[in-house]
């Protein structure tokens, strides 16, 4: 069986799909200058809530706004601890992990008496196929049978970046990111669009959550992100915070997850060896990036207002 192929490529823009959510989530949080650790927490929330109400209303669009709406929730509590409180964001965003690690178990032993797995969703999301491709395999392969989410999320990439860039609210969170006290001083209110940018982060991760458990399965597992939100951290410094950087970073970690789960069929190799490739990827990254990445220069502190 060749391993290199244009399905390889196709999985890989499936798999990075919640990835990039993800660390676009964070980027407009940590922008503004509030580091969001808890990416892999909020994921995990926005999987849970998305089954449920995708199951119970039987409408995948209802889960995506459930995992949107429950995802902007857990980002805005994340936010109350780091903006209000002045909590130190490392130990507030744990502890939203550490939440989700047990919370959506308990819920769903309650709903639906197992704390493991919920029901499956009748109806996911439709898939989209373009029959013209037909007589070329290869566009045939990778262009076809792509869930609505996956188009959305190539289509945000840009969106995101204009508005980083090009708007008003761009430029007030970056600045909030970058010098507070200066940004303040010019008549922009710090605090609430550090609250912006960490409910805009948690609404992402929330989809991106959502992606796994309505549009890649059909029901919330157990710790469904395996992760997945630290690799989309690793993502955005690697991807230097910017949407583009962000992107191809998390096509990289995409890929890098695709070729282990072909792998894993293709030589006699113990799987648990083969599973960590995109998780040795993600520490090789973190030492050769860290420190070189342009953080935000308040990226982190908490403000104070005079």
């Amino acid at each position: 069986m060749d391993i290199f192929d244009f399905a390889l490529l196709a999985a890989a823009i499936r798999l990075s799909t919640p990835l990039i959510l993800t660390a676009l989530g964070g980027m407009f949080s940590e922008r503004g200058g509030v580091v969001n650790i808890a990416l892999d927490g909020i994921m995990i929330f926005g999987a849970f809530f998305g089954a449920v109400v995708a199951f119970e209303t039987k409408d995948p669009w209802f889960g995506l706004l459930a995992a949107m709406v429950g995802g902007g929730m857990i980002g805005f509590v994340h936010g109350i601890a780091a903006i209000r409180f002045h909590t130190d964001q490392i130990v507030s965003g744990t502890a939203i992990n550490i939440l989700a690690l047990g919370l959506p178990s308990l819920f769903s032993n309650a709903l639906y008496n197992s704390t493991s797995v919920t029901p499956n969703i009748p109806n996911l999301f439709p898939t989209f196929h373009f029959d013209f491709l037909k007589p070329w395999p290869a566009l045939n392969t990778l262009l076809n049978d792509y869930s609505g989410l996956v188009i959305f999320t190539f289509l945000f990439v840009p969106v995101s970046s204009f508005v980083l860039y090009k708007t008003m609210f761009g430029v007030h969170l970056r600045a909030c990111g970058e010098n507070p006290e200066a940004a303040e001083n010019a008549g922009i209110r710090v605090r609430l669009y550090r609250y912006y940018g960490v409910i805009l982060g948690g609404v992402l991760a929330g989809v991106g959550g959502a992606f796994l458990s309505i549009a890649q399965g059909s029901a919330y597992v157990r710790n469904i992100s395996a992760g997945r939100g630290f690799l989309a951290l690793a993502a955005l410094i690697f991807g230097k915070y910017s949407p583009k950087g962000i992107f191809f970073a998390c096509l990289l970690f995409g890929f890098a997850d695709a070729f282990q789960i072909r792998l894993q069929s293709a030589v006699a190799i113990p799987s648990q060896f083969i599973q960590i490739i995109p998780y040795i990827l993600t520490v090789l990254v973190l030492i050769g990036f860290v420190g070189k990445a342009p953080i935000p220069e308040a990226d982190g502190l908490p403000y104070k207002k005079e």
